[in-house]
Protein backbone atom coordinates (compact mmCIF):
# COMPACT_ATOMS: atom_id res chain seq x y z
CA UNK A 1 0.00 0.00 0.00
CA UNK A 2 1.34 3.39 -1.22
CA UNK A 3 2.04 6.04 1.77
CA UNK A 4 -1.49 8.20 2.19
CA UNK A 5 -1.72 10.81 -0.17
CA UNK A 6 -4.53 12.58 1.22
CA UNK A 7 -5.37 12.49 4.47
CA UNK A 8 -9.10 12.11 6.00
CA UNK A 9 -8.11 14.52 9.34
CA UNK A 10 -5.21 16.48 9.90
CA UNK A 11 -5.12 18.25 12.77
CA UNK A 12 -1.68 19.70 12.77
CA UNK A 13 -2.82 21.20 9.74
CA UNK A 14 -5.29 22.87 11.63
CA UNK A 15 -2.58 23.60 14.38
CA UNK A 16 -0.12 25.39 12.04
CA UNK A 17 -2.82 28.37 11.76
CA UNK A 18 -3.93 28.61 15.23
CA UNK A 19 -1.48 26.72 16.88
CA UNK A 20 0.63 29.83 18.87
CA UNK A 21 -2.63 31.50 19.59
CA UNK A 22 -3.65 28.41 20.91
CA UNK A 23 -0.51 27.94 23.22
CA UNK A 24 -0.89 30.92 24.85
CA UNK A 25 -4.73 30.67 25.82
CA UNK A 26 -3.35 27.54 27.40
CA UNK A 27 -0.41 28.82 29.15
CA UNK A 28 -2.63 32.00 30.33
CA UNK A 29 -4.60 28.94 32.51
CA UNK A 30 -1.77 27.41 33.31
CA UNK A 31 -0.37 30.57 34.82
CA UNK A 32 -3.73 31.74 36.37
CA UNK A 33 -4.44 27.65 37.77
CA UNK A 34 -8.27 28.16 37.70
CA UNK A 35 -8.93 24.90 35.35
CA UNK A 36 -12.04 23.81 36.77
CA UNK A 37 -15.00 26.51 35.77
CA UNK A 38 -13.45 30.09 36.40
CA UNK A 39 -12.84 32.89 34.08
CA UNK A 40 -12.19 30.70 30.69
CA UNK A 41 -15.08 28.89 30.83
CA UNK A 42 -17.44 31.79 31.64
CA UNK A 43 -15.78 33.79 29.04
CA UNK A 44 -16.20 31.17 26.47
CA UNK A 45 -19.69 30.35 27.14
CA UNK A 46 -20.56 33.86 26.67
CA UNK A 47 -18.56 34.34 23.31
CA UNK A 48 -20.17 30.94 22.16
CA UNK A 49 -23.86 31.98 22.90
CA UNK A 50 -23.41 35.60 20.97
CA UNK A 51 -22.18 33.73 18.66
CA UNK A 52 -25.49 31.06 17.68
CA UNK A 53 -27.62 33.63 19.70
CA UNK A 54 -28.87 32.03 22.30
CA UNK A 55 -29.97 33.41 26.04
CA UNK A 56 -27.42 30.39 27.73
CA UNK A 57 -24.85 28.12 26.91
CA UNK A 58 -23.86 25.65 29.69
CA UNK A 59 -20.03 23.88 28.57
CA UNK A 60 -20.33 20.23 29.51
CA UNK A 61 -17.61 17.14 29.72
CA UNK A 62 -19.16 16.08 25.74
CA UNK A 63 -21.25 16.04 23.23
CA UNK A 64 -22.86 12.67 24.44
CA UNK A 65 -23.34 14.24 28.12
CA UNK A 66 -24.74 17.18 26.84
CA UNK A 67 -27.67 15.03 24.89
CA UNK A 68 -28.22 13.42 28.17
CA UNK A 69 -28.17 16.44 30.53
CA UNK A 70 -30.70 18.22 28.19
CA UNK A 71 -33.20 15.50 28.04
CA UNK A 72 -33.10 15.21 32.30
CA UNK A 73 -33.24 18.61 32.51
CA UNK A 74 -36.52 18.24 30.90
CA UNK A 75 -37.50 15.72 33.01
CA UNK A 76 -37.56 13.24 30.66
CA UNK A 77 -37.38 9.12 32.37
CA UNK A 78 -38.69 5.96 33.17
CA UNK A 79 -41.84 6.13 31.18
CA UNK A 80 -41.03 8.30 28.51
CA UNK A 81 -40.62 7.96 25.08
CA UNK A 82 -38.64 10.14 22.79
CA UNK A 83 -38.33 9.93 18.94
CA UNK A 84 -34.96 9.96 17.28
CA UNK A 85 -32.81 9.70 14.04
CA UNK A 86 -31.33 5.89 13.10
CA UNK A 87 -29.12 6.99 11.11
CA UNK A 88 -26.29 9.10 13.58
CA UNK A 89 -23.97 8.21 15.82
CA UNK A 90 -24.97 6.11 18.97
CA UNK A 91 -24.95 8.76 21.20
CA UNK A 92 -28.28 10.08 19.66
CA UNK A 93 -30.16 6.85 20.91
CA UNK A 94 -27.95 6.20 23.66
CA UNK A 95 -28.33 9.18 25.90
CA UNK A 96 -32.39 8.37 25.13
CA UNK A 97 -31.70 4.94 27.20
CA UNK A 98 -29.29 6.49 29.43
CA UNK A 99 -32.34 8.44 31.31
CA UNK A 100 -34.06 5.80 31.56
CA UNK A 101 -36.69 6.51 28.29
CA UNK A 102 -37.17 4.53 25.53
CA UNK A 103 -35.39 5.75 21.73
CA UNK A 104 -38.31 5.24 18.99
CA UNK A 105 -36.91 5.31 15.05
CA UNK A 106 -38.24 7.08 12.10
CA UNK A 107 -36.55 6.68 8.73
CA UNK A 108 -34.32 9.24 7.35
CA UNK A 109 -34.51 11.75 4.25
CA UNK A 110 -32.53 10.03 1.23
CA UNK A 111 -31.03 13.38 0.13
CA UNK A 112 -30.25 15.07 3.34
CA UNK A 113 -29.48 11.30 5.91
CA UNK A 114 -31.77 13.19 8.21
CA UNK A 115 -34.57 12.57 10.16
CA UNK A 116 -37.22 12.94 7.50
CA UNK A 117 -40.21 14.93 9.17
CA UNK A 118 -43.39 14.18 6.43
CA UNK A 119 -42.38 10.28 7.90
CA UNK A 120 -42.42 11.53 11.73
CA UNK A 121 -45.32 13.65 11.67
CA UNK A 122 -46.97 10.06 9.88
CA UNK A 123 -45.79 8.33 12.76
CA UNK A 124 -47.10 10.83 15.49
CA UNK A 125 -50.23 10.63 13.63
CA UNK A 126 -50.47 6.67 12.86
CA UNK A 127 -48.58 4.87 15.44
CA UNK A 128 -49.26 7.15 18.79
CA UNK A 129 -52.56 8.02 20.59
CA UNK A 130 -53.99 10.19 22.97
CA UNK A 131 -54.87 8.84 26.46
CA UNK A 132 -55.40 10.56 29.57
CA UNK A 133 -54.06 14.26 28.14
CA UNK A 134 -50.76 12.59 27.18
CA UNK A 135 -49.42 11.42 23.67
CA UNK A 136 -48.60 7.87 24.32
CA UNK A 137 -45.77 5.48 22.22
CA UNK A 138 -46.64 2.09 20.82
CA UNK A 139 -45.37 0.37 23.32
CA UNK A 140 -47.57 2.50 26.25
CA UNK A 141 -44.70 5.36 27.15
CA UNK A 142 -45.48 8.62 26.80
CA UNK A 143 -43.88 10.38 24.12
CA UNK A 144 -41.83 13.55 25.45
CA UNK A 145 -39.50 14.49 23.03
CA UNK A 146 -38.35 14.83 19.39
CA UNK A 147 -35.06 14.53 19.02
CA UNK A 148 -33.73 15.33 15.23
CA UNK A 149 -29.88 15.51 14.57
CA UNK A 150 -28.63 17.86 11.84
CA UNK A 151 -26.31 15.00 10.35
CA UNK A 152 -22.64 15.47 8.67
CA UNK A 153 -23.57 19.70 9.37
CA UNK A 154 -26.28 19.75 7.21
CA UNK A 155 -29.30 21.62 9.03
CA UNK A 156 -32.17 19.70 9.63
CA UNK A 157 -36.13 20.32 9.11
CA UNK A 158 -35.53 22.35 12.34
CA UNK A 159 -38.61 24.78 11.38
CA UNK A 160 -40.74 21.55 10.97
CA UNK A 161 -39.78 19.58 13.66
CA UNK A 162 -40.41 22.99 15.87
CA UNK A 163 -44.48 23.28 14.89
CA UNK A 164 -44.26 19.38 15.06
CA UNK A 165 -43.42 19.40 18.81
CA UNK A 166 -45.57 22.32 19.43
CA UNK A 167 -48.55 21.07 18.14
CA UNK A 168 -48.21 17.95 20.22
CA UNK A 169 -46.93 19.17 23.29
CA UNK A 170 -43.38 17.60 23.24
CA UNK A 171 -39.88 18.90 24.00
CA UNK A 172 -37.63 19.46 20.60
CA UNK A 173 -34.13 18.68 21.73
CA UNK A 174 -31.52 19.20 18.31
CA UNK A 175 -28.75 17.17 18.23
CA UNK A 176 -25.98 19.81 17.02
CA UNK A 177 -22.90 17.86 17.36
CA UNK A 178 -21.96 18.02 14.33
CA UNK A 179 -23.29 21.21 13.07
CA UNK A 180 -21.28 24.06 14.70
CA UNK A 181 -22.32 27.41 12.85
CA UNK A 182 -24.59 25.73 10.56
CA UNK A 183 -27.94 28.38 9.64
CA UNK A 184 -31.02 26.82 8.27
CA UNK A 185 -30.86 28.55 4.49
CA UNK A 186 -28.08 30.02 5.73
CA UNK A 187 -29.14 32.74 7.22
CA UNK A 188 -32.12 31.28 9.68
CA UNK A 189 -31.32 29.96 13.11
CA UNK A 190 -28.55 28.07 14.42
CA UNK A 191 -28.38 24.24 14.08
CA UNK A 192 -29.11 24.15 18.40
CA UNK A 193 -30.94 27.65 18.83
CA UNK A 194 -34.11 26.49 18.04
CA UNK A 195 -35.47 23.87 20.18
CA UNK A 196 -35.53 24.05 24.45
CA UNK A 197 -32.52 22.69 24.06
CA UNK A 198 -29.33 22.17 21.56
CA UNK A 199 -26.49 20.10 21.82
CA UNK A 200 -22.98 19.96 20.94
CA UNK A 201 -19.86 18.37 21.16
CA UNK A 202 -16.27 19.46 20.63
CA UNK A 203 -14.47 16.34 19.66
CA UNK A 204 -10.94 17.56 18.63
CA UNK A 205 -12.04 16.78 14.89
CA UNK A 206 -15.68 18.54 14.98
CA UNK A 207 -15.42 21.66 13.23
CA UNK A 208 -15.02 24.08 16.10
CA UNK A 209 -12.73 21.07 18.01
CA UNK A 210 -10.84 21.23 21.37
CA UNK A 211 -7.79 19.34 22.74
CA UNK A 212 -9.88 16.42 24.10
CA UNK A 213 -13.60 16.11 24.86
CA UNK A 214 -15.81 18.59 25.58
CA UNK A 215 -19.77 19.57 25.11
CA UNK A 216 -22.38 22.37 25.40
CA UNK A 217 -26.00 22.60 26.00
CA UNK A 218 -27.73 25.43 24.02
CA UNK A 219 -31.08 27.05 25.93
CA UNK A 220 -33.12 30.21 25.78
CA UNK A 221 -35.06 29.69 29.17
CA UNK A 222 -33.24 30.65 32.64
CA UNK A 223 -34.77 27.98 34.54
CA UNK A 224 -33.68 25.21 32.05
CA UNK A 225 -30.14 26.67 31.73
CA UNK A 226 -30.20 26.30 35.99
CA UNK A 227 -31.45 22.99 35.56
CA UNK A 228 -28.41 21.46 33.08
CA UNK A 229 -26.14 23.70 35.27
CA UNK A 230 -27.16 21.78 38.74
CA UNK A 231 -27.56 18.43 37.06
CA UNK A 232 -24.23 18.48 35.74
CA UNK A 233 -22.58 19.14 38.95
CA UNK A 234 -24.09 16.24 40.78
CA UNK A 235 -27.37 18.21 41.33
CA UNK A 236 -26.23 20.67 43.49
CA UNK A 237 -27.68 24.16 44.21
CA UNK A 238 -25.75 27.34 43.06
CA UNK A 239 -24.44 28.63 46.43
CA UNK A 240 -25.33 26.56 48.01
CA UNK A 241 -22.25 23.87 48.85
CA UNK A 242 -22.67 20.25 49.76
CA UNK A 243 -26.69 20.82 48.95
CA UNK A 244 -27.76 18.19 46.21
CA UNK A 245 -31.96 17.96 44.75
CA UNK A 246 -31.10 15.42 42.31
CA UNK A 247 -28.45 12.84 41.04
CA UNK A 248 -26.33 14.40 38.87
CA UNK A 249 -23.02 13.71 37.57
CA UNK A 250 -19.67 15.61 36.79
CA UNK A 251 -19.94 17.35 33.37
CA UNK A 252 -17.89 20.19 33.06
CA UNK A 253 -15.96 21.62 30.45
CA UNK A 254 -12.93 22.26 31.79
CA UNK A 255 -10.29 25.57 32.00
CA UNK A 256 -8.29 24.43 29.14
CA UNK A 257 -10.53 23.19 26.76
CA UNK A 258 -12.31 26.39 26.73
CA UNK A 259 -9.19 28.42 26.23
CA UNK A 260 -8.38 26.25 23.51
CA UNK A 261 -12.63 26.54 22.26
CA UNK A 262 -12.08 30.19 22.49
CA UNK A 263 -9.46 30.95 20.38
CA UNK A 264 -10.80 28.46 17.88
CA UNK A 265 -14.26 29.96 17.38
CA UNK A 266 -12.70 33.02 16.01
CA UNK A 267 -12.04 30.91 13.35
CA UNK A 268 -15.44 29.07 12.52
CA UNK A 269 -16.76 30.88 10.08
CA UNK A 270 -13.97 30.95 7.76
CA UNK A 271 -13.43 26.93 8.33
CA UNK A 272 -16.87 26.48 7.12
CA UNK A 273 -16.73 28.97 4.39
CA UNK A 274 -13.54 26.60 2.95
CA UNK A 275 -15.65 23.09 3.28
CA UNK A 276 -18.35 24.77 1.84
CA UNK A 277 -15.96 25.79 -0.81
CA UNK A 278 -14.16 22.37 -0.74
CA UNK A 279 -17.99 20.74 -1.33
CA UNK A 280 -18.55 22.65 -4.58
CA UNK A 281 -14.95 22.02 -5.67
CA UNK A 282 -15.79 18.25 -5.42
CA UNK A 283 -19.38 18.44 -6.88
CA UNK A 284 -17.43 20.41 -9.88
CA UNK A 285 -14.90 17.71 -10.57
CA UNK A 286 -16.76 14.02 -9.40
CA UNK A 287 -20.14 15.81 -11.36
CA UNK A 288 -19.15 18.18 -13.81
CA UNK A 289 -15.91 17.11 -14.92
CA UNK A 290 -15.08 13.38 -14.45
CA UNK A 291 -18.93 12.67 -15.12
CA UNK A 292 -19.41 10.77 -12.09
CA UNK A 293 -23.04 11.73 -11.20
CA UNK A 294 -24.66 8.72 -12.38
CA UNK A 295 -22.09 6.42 -10.09
CA UNK A 296 -21.73 8.64 -7.07
CA UNK A 297 -24.77 10.84 -5.29
CA UNK A 298 -23.42 13.46 -4.01
CA UNK A 299 -24.89 15.65 -1.06
CA UNK A 300 -26.61 19.02 -1.62
CA UNK A 301 -25.39 22.31 -1.78
CA UNK A 302 -27.65 23.73 -0.15
CA UNK A 303 -27.50 26.99 2.08
CA UNK A 304 -26.05 26.88 5.51
CA UNK A 305 -24.72 23.54 5.42
CA UNK A 306 -20.98 23.16 6.94
CA UNK A 307 -20.12 19.61 5.90
CA UNK A 308 -18.49 18.55 9.09
CA UNK A 309 -18.17 15.10 6.60
CA UNK A 310 -18.81 15.24 3.00
CA UNK A 311 -20.64 12.33 2.39
CA UNK A 312 -21.17 10.49 -1.04
CA UNK A 313 -23.32 7.44 -1.59
CA UNK A 314 -21.84 4.58 -3.75
CA UNK A 315 -22.64 0.81 -4.94
CA UNK A 316 -20.64 -1.35 -4.34
CA UNK A 317 -19.03 0.98 -1.32
CA UNK A 318 -16.58 -1.45 0.31
CA UNK A 319 -14.82 -2.01 -2.32
CA UNK A 320 -14.92 1.18 -3.42
CA UNK A 321 -12.92 2.22 0.14
CA UNK A 322 -10.22 -0.55 0.02
CA UNK A 323 -9.46 0.51 -4.16
CA UNK A 324 -9.43 4.19 -2.57
CA UNK A 325 -6.67 3.19 0.50
CA UNK A 326 -4.74 1.19 -2.20
CA UNK A 327 -4.57 4.59 -4.14
CA UNK A 328 -3.62 6.34 -0.91
CA UNK A 329 -6.67 8.43 -0.19
CA UNK A 330 -8.20 7.81 3.39
CA UNK A 331 -11.88 7.44 3.86
CA UNK A 332 -14.70 6.99 6.83
CA UNK A 333 -18.08 4.87 6.58
CA UNK A 334 -20.34 6.66 9.37
CA UNK A 335 -22.31 4.77 9.86
CA UNK A 336 -22.24 1.03 8.60
CA UNK A 337 -25.03 -0.13 11.16
CA UNK A 338 -28.42 1.80 11.83
CA UNK A 339 -29.37 2.51 15.30
CA UNK A 340 -32.32 0.14 14.99
CA UNK A 341 -29.93 -2.61 14.04
CA UNK A 342 -27.24 -2.20 16.73
CA UNK A 343 -26.85 -5.09 19.43
CA UNK A 344 -27.57 -2.85 22.59
CA UNK A 345 -30.94 -1.76 20.99
CA UNK A 346 -32.29 -5.26 20.22
CA UNK A 347 -34.54 -5.46 23.03
CA UNK A 348 -36.44 -2.57 21.02
CA UNK A 349 -37.57 -5.24 18.61
CA UNK A 350 -36.65 -3.44 15.48
CA UNK A 351 -35.33 -5.68 12.05
CA UNK A 352 -32.81 -3.86 9.70
CA UNK A 353 -35.38 -3.64 7.17
CA UNK A 354 -38.14 -1.32 9.27
CA UNK A 355 -36.29 1.61 8.19
CA UNK A 356 -35.39 1.11 4.54
CA UNK A 357 -33.56 4.36 4.12
CA UNK A 358 -31.23 3.99 7.19
CA UNK A 359 -30.59 0.41 5.87
CA UNK A 360 -30.02 1.59 2.37
CA UNK A 361 -27.01 4.52 3.76
CA UNK A 362 -25.65 2.28 5.87
CA UNK A 363 -24.29 0.27 2.51
CA UNK A 364 -24.09 3.33 0.73
CA UNK A 365 -22.66 6.25 2.65
CA UNK A 366 -18.70 7.16 2.17
CA UNK A 367 -17.31 9.90 3.82
CA UNK A 368 -14.09 11.69 1.83
CA UNK A 369 -11.51 13.84 3.06
CA UNK A 370 -12.84 17.19 4.39
CA UNK A 371 -11.18 19.63 6.60
CA UNK A 372 -10.64 23.61 6.12
CA UNK A 373 -7.21 22.93 4.61
CA UNK A 374 -7.56 20.53 1.84
CA UNK A 375 -5.92 21.83 -1.19
CA UNK A 376 -6.32 21.54 -4.41
CA UNK A 377 -4.51 19.12 -5.42
CA UNK A 378 -6.01 16.59 -2.92
CA UNK A 379 -9.10 17.08 -4.04
CA UNK A 380 -8.66 16.26 -7.46
CA UNK A 381 -6.30 13.50 -6.13
CA UNK A 382 -9.28 12.06 -4.37
CA UNK A 383 -11.75 12.68 -7.39
CA UNK A 384 -9.64 10.99 -10.06
CA UNK A 385 -8.96 7.70 -7.42
CA UNK A 386 -12.72 8.11 -6.77
CA UNK A 387 -13.46 7.92 -10.53
CA UNK A 388 -11.16 4.67 -11.09
CA UNK A 389 -12.34 3.05 -7.97
CA UNK A 390 -16.33 2.95 -9.34
CA UNK A 391 -15.51 2.50 -12.58
CA UNK A 392 -13.69 -0.53 -11.46
CA UNK A 393 -16.25 -2.08 -9.40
Amino acid sequence: MPDTRVRFVDLQAQDAVVGDAVRAAVAAVLEEQAFVLGPAVAGFEAALARYLGVAHVIGVASGTDALYLALAAAGIGPGDAVLTSPFSFVASASAIARTGARPYFVDIEPDSFNLDPAATEAWLRRACRRAGGVLRAPGGEVLRALLPVHLFGRPCASEAFAALARADGLTLVEDAAQAIGARAGGDGPAAGARGRFGCLSFYPTKNLGAAGDGGAVLCGDDADAAAVRALARHGAVAGEAYRHLAIGLASRLDAIQAAVLAVKLRHVDAWNAARRAHAARYQRLLVDELGLGDAVATPALVPGHVFHHYVVRVRARDGVRAALAADGVESHVYYPIPLHAQPCFAALGYRPDDLPEAARASREALALPMRPELTDDEAHAVARALARAVRAA
